[in-house]
C-alpha cells in the first residue's frame, strides 16, 4: 500500500484576476476554485488518477478540517487523518494574475498526543509499503520530524519518498529516502550556489545521492526534470508543448506519476516519463491532472 503523509493539509482557494494585480486596490475576481488537500494529499489524487490506491495520513483540525474530509471522501480518495481538538485546517490564498502570488497560512498547532497518534498508524506499515512525505513541517512540531518518522522505519523496508525544501529535506537525507524531489531553485539552495546548465544540476543532485537519497528527481518547471536515478545516471527530459495555468500541484503530480512508473515497471525511464507527464497535465489544468490528460501528455513526450 502507499501512504501518504500531509502534516499541514490546507483547502487552496485559488482567485484569478481577468487583469494585473492593483495593489491597494478593489480587485474583482474573473473566477475562483477550491482545491482540497496539501502536497501528499495531491500525490494520492494523481495516483488515484493513474489507477493506484493510497491512503492520505496528517492532521486535519475545525469545520474546514471536516470539509477537506468530505471533499476528498467524494472524489475517492481514502483518509485516516489525526484529528485535533483544537485549531482549524489552514486556507490558503493562490492568487492568479499577471504572476503568481500565494498567502500559506500556518495551520493548527500539534500536539505531542497528535503527533503519537500519527506515529501509531505509521507502525502499520510493512515491508513493501511506500511512504510519502511531502510539503511543510508546522512550526509546533520539530522541523527534523521527517528524520525521526524515517528513522522510525528504519530496516523495515519501506520506500520513502521525501518532497521539502531546504533543512527540512537535508535533514531526511541521512533516512536513506528512495527519493527525493527538490525542484532546481530548492537545489540551487541546497547547494549554496546558482546552478547553470544540466551539468551543474546534476552535480547538485548527486551531493544529496552522497548524503543518502537513492533517487533524486529535479523538477525544473517548463525546462522538464533530471532524474539522478540508484545506478547514478542522470536521465534529462524536457516538457511537452501546452500552456500553463496553475502550477499548484505540479511537483507532486510528478512525484506521484514517477511512483507509479516505477512500481509498474522498475524502468527509471519511464518512470521520468510518466512523472513528467503527470506534472505538465496538471501545469496546463485547473486542478490536479485527470487520466485522459496524462495520457494525452505522456503520448507528447
Amino acid at each position: 500500500m502507499i501512504y501518504t503523509v500531509t502534516l499541514n493539509p490546507a483547502i487552496d482557494h485559488v482567485v484569478r484576476l481577468a487583469g494585473p494585480l492593483r495593489p491597494g486596490a478593489v480587485n474583482r475576481a474573473a473566477g475562483e476554485e477550491y482545491l482540497f488537500g496539501g502536497k501528499g494529499v495531491n500525490v494520492s489524487a494523481v495516483l488515484a488518477a493513474l489507477g493506484w490506491e493510497s491512503v492520505a495520513l496528517g492532521f486535519v483540525a475545525g469545520a474546514t478540517g471536516d470539509w477537506l474530509e468530505r471533499e476528498l471522501a467524494a472524489a475517492g480518495l481514502a483518509t485516516d487523518f489525526v484529528h485535533l481538538r483544537e485549531g482549524m485546517t489552514r486556507i490558503n490564498l493562490k492568487l492568479r494574475a499577471d504572476c503568481e502570488t500565494e498567502l500559506n497560512c500556518p495551520g493548527p498547532a500539534i500536539p505531542p498526543a497528535g503527533m503519537e497518534a500519527l506515529y501509531a498508524k505509521l507502525d502499520g506499515l510493512r515491508a513493501g509499503d511506500v511512504l510519502v512525505l511531502a510539503g511543510s513541517i508546522p512550526p509546533s512540531l520539530p522541523q527534523d520530524t521527517y528524520r525521526r518518522i524515517l528513522d522510525r522505519l528504519a530496516g523495515r523496508g519501506v520506500l520513502a519518498a521525501v518532497d521539502a525544501d531546504g533543512p527540512r529535506l537535508a535533514g531526511a537525507l541521512g533516512g536513506r529516502p528512495f527519493v527525493v524531489k527538490p525542484n532546481h531553485h530548492e537545489l540551487a539552495a541546497l547547494a549554496g550556489r546558482p546552478l547553470a546548465g544540466d551539468a551543474d544540476i546534476a552535480a547538485a543532485a548527486r551531493q544529496l545521492q552522497t548524503a543518502g537519497a537513492a533517487n533524486v528527481l529535479v523538477s525544473m518547471a517548463g525546462d522538464g526534470a533530471l532524474l539522478l536515478d540508484a545506478q547514478g545516471r542522470a536521465r534529462r527530459i524536457g516538457c511537452p508543448a501546452g500552456t500553463v495555468v496553475n502550477s499548484v500541484g505540479a511537483g507532486d503530480s510528478m512525484l506521484a506519476g514517477f511512483l507509479a512508473g516505477w512500481l509498474e515497471t522498475g524502468d527509471y525511464g519511464y518512470a521520468l516519463r510518466l512523472g513528467t507527464a503527470c506534472g505538465s497535465a496538471t501545469a496546463f489544468s485547473l486542478g490536479l491532472a485527470k487520466r485522459e490528460e496524462i495520457d494525452a501528455a505522456l503520448r507528447a513526450l
